[in-house]
């Protein structure tokens, strides 16, 4: 690294003064939560005022059902969607056709790449009463309307669009662990699922962990544009966020300071989730070694 510092650091600047840039240096409009915010008069100017608008925030009617809104579609997307690219990725491994194997890949990992907003449009038009899925069901139902439906639509999309990409990194593992292990199970007689569980869960366990706190990590930063896009006057009960919310109160109606105080306790919970799961796992894995 001493004989080749410039070339380190021509590597590593731009990035780094990016992310000093777009990531810290913003960190400072944090202060806007904190005081009756005026553009005229800027951060420095403008008046503190402490907690108010955190506490006028969780005293306001709306503070309950935008977080269980949140929470909702959180951990109904992480406990039906974490499971699904691992499951891909076990299957994929069992295909033994290398042709059929790159065409799944193609379809499953294609919608990935598919836009969000467009994602959200084609979702529209299935299931508008004259859409494709009212046409097969025989009926004209407007399920965009439908507060009860949201969640369902929203994390089923969601698991649509992103579980075969997350299941790359689940196939690359499988297909470095150990064969042998794989063709001793065989002889042993264990069944297929006997080897799935015994030797390729094992193999994919700590990637599955990092993956998970990860996913809780970012538990309250659930997809904003989504949301917004299928987001109707009428599906408003269940389709109202905190990222929206947000939204609305700072971009629309320009109460700057108290969107930002609205920002700032979604991520403060995100962090306590964070460190909540890592130390629960650590806990676990702890446990486990104690046990060997």
């Amino acid at each position: 690294m001493k004989k080749n510092y410039q070339l380190y650091l021509f590597f590593t600047l731009p990035p780094l003064l990016l992310l000093i840039i777009f990531k810290y240096i913003p960190i400072g409009g944090i202060l806007i939560a904190f005081e009756d915010y005026n553009p005229i008069s800027g951060i420095l100017g403008s008046e503190w005022v402490g907690l108010k608008h955190f506490q006028r925030f969780m005293s306001s009617p709306d503070f309950m059902t935008l977080l269980m809104n949140t929470l909702k579609l959180s951990v109904y997307g992480l406990l039906w969607g974490f499971p699904v690219p691992i499951i891909l990725a076990l299957l994929l491994t069992r295909v033994k056709s290398e042709r059929i194997k790159k065409i799944v890949q193609l379809i499953i990992y294609a919608p990935n790449f598919i836009s969000v907003i467009v994602i959200s449009g084609m979702i529209i038009l299935f299931l508008s009463p004259v859409g494709p899925v009212n046409q097969f069901l025989g009926t004209s139902i407007n399920f965009m309307t439908k507060p009860e439906a949201f969640r369902t639509i929203y994390i089923a999309s969601g698991i649509w669009q992103g579980a075969g990409w997350a299941s790359i990194i689940y196939t690359a593992a499988l297909s470095n662990s150990s064969k042998e292990l794989t063709e001793a199970a065989v002889i042993d007689g264990a069944n297929i699922f006997q080897q799935i569980w015994n030797v390729d869960i094992p193999a994919i366990k700590p990637i599955m962990i990092i993956q998970f706190i990860l996913s809780v990590g970012g538990i309250m930063s659930i997809g904003f544009e989504k949301a917004l896009a299928l987001q109707t006057s009428l599906n408003m009960p269940t389709s109202d966020i905190l990222a929206t919310y947000t939204y609305r109160m700072g971009l629309q109606l320009g109460d700057y300071s108290f969107s930002t105080a609205v920002g700032l306790f979604n991520s403060v919970i995100n962090i306590i989730l964070l460190i909540m799961v890592n130390v629960t796992i650590k806990k676990m894995n702890e446990d486990e070694e104690v046990g060997l």
